[in-house]
């Protein structure tokens, strides 16, 4: 029987594929899935929901004429590094509550998404401001993120399964920075970071597909895909030009591989322990996967062939490589 992948991190830059890979393999079978990829039922996890929410409170923030604590305008990197680990944090929490199939009931979304934020904060060292906002400037921002924070918690809670055996976790996010940088990323940002930042029930299971494309392609597709009717989408969400080349202008992923004192894998430091996670990439620096964003009447055949051969191989890789190693 083929063995299916545990947990996958899929990582790459804004708008290199992610999520159409990720479109494209709900298309597929089951059996196709597990025969030719690899994967399990998939259970998907992603922080870009959170930035969204993050932005969300920037905003309501701002307008009520207090200092937007994430980020000061729409168009600007996040005030406080460390909250690449503040996002990390919150998917530590997300794959524990798949593990133990927790589905929170809080009696105020809002009130609950805010106390995750602080309390992510800590864990990273970094302020936890929220609690500390004036008892009716947080209640306002609580009314009115409430239908937000209520479907953030509806989809969260639709996506735990009763069980993951036989399931692939898939955790999305994308890491960088600036333009023009010298490698290695200073942490907190990269990958370098971001990575050693997941839980060791995360680690001890986790192999690494990284969608490869160049920070110019990147750019490319990011301003291709933006929909500026739909910001918290996870398809059509576009990041600003300013972020694209501050905080993904460039990213860590090929240092960390040339860098490992194993071939095909990124070792990291986490916690006193030393982790080698099997990395195998998917080569999309010629577009196999924009196609993906139409209807899929409208797919052409020789495009889900390169597609579908590409991913194929680089699963088949990732599979390998994890076996070799467990």
């Amino acid at each position: 029987m083929t063995k299916v992948l545990d947990v996958v991190l899929l990582l790459a830059l804004p708008a290199s594929g992610k999520s159409e890979v990720r479109r494209y393999m709900a298309s597929l079978t089951p059996d196709q899935c597990r025969d030719e990829f690899h994967l399990g039922p998939t259970v998907q996890l992603d922080d870009y929901p959170y930035v969204h929410m993050m932005r969300r409170v920037s905003q309501e923030l701002r307008a009520r004429g207090h200092d937007g604590l994430f980020f000061d305008s729409d168009d600007q990197s996040m005030k406080e590094p460390r909250d690449w680990g503040t996002l990390i944090e919150l998917l530590n929490e997300d794959f524990d509550d798949l593990v133990q199939r927790r589905r929170p009931a809080p009696a105020s979304a809002a009130t609950w998404m805010l106390d995750r934020f602080d309390a992510a904060r800590r864990k990273v060292g970094a302020a936890p401001a929220l609690a500390a906002l004036d008892p009716k400037l947080r209640a306002g921002l609580i009314a009115v993120l409430e239908p937000e924070a209520k479907k953030l918690l509806a989809d969260k809670n639709e996506g735990v399964p009763d069980s993951l055996e036989g399931r692939t976790v898939v955790i999305e996010a994308a890491r960088g920075g600036p333009d023009g940088s010298t490698l290695p990323l200073p942490a907190p940002l990269g990958y370098r970071y971001s990575i050693a930042q997941f839980s060791d029930a995360i680690l001890s299971r986790a192999s690494i597909l990284y969608v490869w494309v160049t920070p110019e392609e990147s750019r490319r597709k990011n301003h291709e895909r933006t929909d500026p009717n739909d910001p918290g989408s996870i398809l059509n969400h576009g990041v600003p030009m300013t972020v694209m080349l501050g905080d993904y202008g460039c990213d860590d992923m090929e240092w960390l591989i040339q860098h490992s004192d194993r071939p095909d894998t990124v070792k990291l430091e986490s916690r006193g322990r030393t982790h080698h996670l099997p990395v195998a990439r998917f080569d999309n620096r010629k577009d196999k996967t924009t196609f993906v964003r139409a209807d899929k009447a409208k797919w052409k055949p020789e495009d889900v062939a390169a597609l579908h051969s590409g991913l194929g191989g680089a699963l088949e890789r990732l599979a390998q490589l994890t076996a070799a190693g467990s």
